[in-house]
C-alpha cells in the first residue's frame, strides 16, 4: 500500500495514488510504503530517484547498517515500533505483542518509510496531524513526531501492564490458590513480562535513533530541543520498566511458591499414608511367616487378634499426626 502525504498549514493530507502519473503530480513531505508491491516500489524509485534495498526491513541487519548517512545526504534509519497484544488481537494474524521493523529514508526533505504492516503509532500521527494545525513543518518533523508518538504509545502500554499485574496480584495473593488459578496467573505474568521486555527494547531503539539524529547535525534548534524532551520522556520510562520487572519476578516467585505448596500437600498425603500403612504391613508379615502352624488352628482368636492389632497400629500414627497438625 502506497500512502502519500502532502503538507498544508502544518497539516497532513493524504493523496490517493494509483499510478506513476498521479505520483508525478504531487510534492509530498511523507511517502509511506506499507507492504508495498513491486509496482509501488518502482513508482517511488522512478519518481524520486531513490533506491530501496530488498532487505530494507530485514531483522538480521548488522547494527552498523541500521543508522548511517549516504554521501548524497540521504539519511537511513532502521527502528523498531511496538504493537501490543490488544492491538495485535484486532488482526487475524499473530495475536501477540511484537516489534515491527521500519526503515526510514530522508532525502530532499521527503521522508520515506517502509514497513510490512500497519502500525498504531503511524495511525496516531496521521490523526493528530490532520486535526492539529502547525504540528509539522517538514519531513524531519514527521520523523520526530513518529518517535514522540512511539514513546507515548510505549507509556500507554506500560500502564496496561500495571493494570494487568494488579489483576494478577489480586488473584495470586488471595487464599486457596489452586493449580488452575496458578496456571492462569503464570500465563498472564509471562505475557506481561514479554510485553515489558519488548517495550524496553523499543524505547532503547528509539533512544539510539534520536541520538544518531542529534549527532548527524540535521536538526534545527527547535527540533534539537524536541529530541531532548523525547529523550527525557524515554528516560522516565526506564524506571517504570525496571519496577515492572521486579513486580513480575515477585508475582512469579509467589505463584511458584503456591504451586509448590499445593504439590507438597499431595506429597504429604502419600507420606502419611505410607507411614500409617507400614505397621500393619509389618504385623501381617510377621503373622504370616513366623509360625510353624497356623495360629487359628490352635487359637480361635488368632485372626481377630491380628486384625485388631493391625487396626491399632494404623490408628496410633494417625492420632499422633493429628495432634501434631500434620493432617490439616
Amino acid at each position: 500500500m502506497l500512502n502519500v502525504f502532502t503538507l498544508a498549514n502544518g497539516r497532513l493530507f493524504q493523496e490517493e495514488i494509483d499510478s506513476l502519473e498521479e505520483l508525478a503530480h504531487v510534492s509530498p513531505v511523507w511517502v509511506d510504503l506499507e507492504d508495498p508491491s513491486d509496482d509501488e516500489t518502482r513508482w517511488v524509485e522512478t519518481r524520486f530517484g531513490l533506491t530501496i534495498p530488498k532487505d530494507v526491513v530485514d531483522d538480521d541487519l548488522e547494527e552498523s547498517a541500521r543508522f548511517y548517512e549516504e554521501d548524497n545526504g540521504e539519511l537511513h534509519i532502521r527502528s523498531d515500533f511496538l504493537i501490543d497484544a490488544a492491538e495485535a488481537a484486532k488482526s487475524d494474524e499473530v495475536q501477540s505483542a511484537r516489534n515491527v521493523r521500519v526503515a526510514f529514508i530522508v532525502r530532499d526533505n521527503v521522508l520515506f518509510s517502509i514497513h510490512d504492516e500497519d502500525l498504531p503509532v503511524f495511525r496516531l500521527l496521521r490523526l493528530r496531524a490532520r486535526r492539529i494545525p502547525a504540528l509539522i513543518e517538514d519531513a524531519k518533523d514527521v520523523l520526530l513526531k513518529l518517535y514522540d508518538a512511539n514513546a507515548e504509545y510505549s507509556a500507554d502500554a506500560l500502564e496496561g501492564i500495571y493494570d494487568s499485574l494488579e489483576k494478577v496480584s489480586a488473584r495470586v495473593l488471595r487464599h486457596n490458590v489452586d493449580d488452575t488459578a496458578a496456571g492462569e496467573a503464570l500465563t498472564a505474568i509471562a505475557r506481561e513480562e514479554d510485553l515489558n521486555g519488548r517495550i524496553r527494547r523499543n524505547v532503547m531503539d528509539t533512544r539510539r535513533a534520536l541520538s544518531f539524529m542529534m549527532r548527524s547535525r540535521m536538526l534545527g534548534a527547535e527540533q534539537f530541543e524536541e529530541v531532548r524532551q523525547i529523550l527525557r520522556d524515554i528516560d522516565s520510562l526506564d524506571s517504570h520498566t525496571a519496577f515492572l520487572f521486579d513486580k513480575i519476578n515477585f508475582l512469579m516467585d509467589a505463584n511458584v511458591g503456591f504451586i509448590n505448596i499445593n504439590q507438597n500437600k499431595i506429597i504429604k498425603i502419600f507420606s502419611v499414608a505410607s507411614v500409617g500403612l507400614l505397621p500393619p504391613t509389618l504385623i501381617a508379615s510377621i503373622y504370616g511367616m513366623n509360625f510353624k502352624y497356623m495360629p487359628e488352628l490352635d487359637w480361635a482368636a488368632g485372626y481377630p487378634f491380628a486384625l485388631g492389632l493391625m487396626v491399632a497400629s494404623v490408628a496410633a500414627p494417625f492420632i499422633y499426626f493429628r495432634r501434631k497438625g500434620w493432617l490439616q
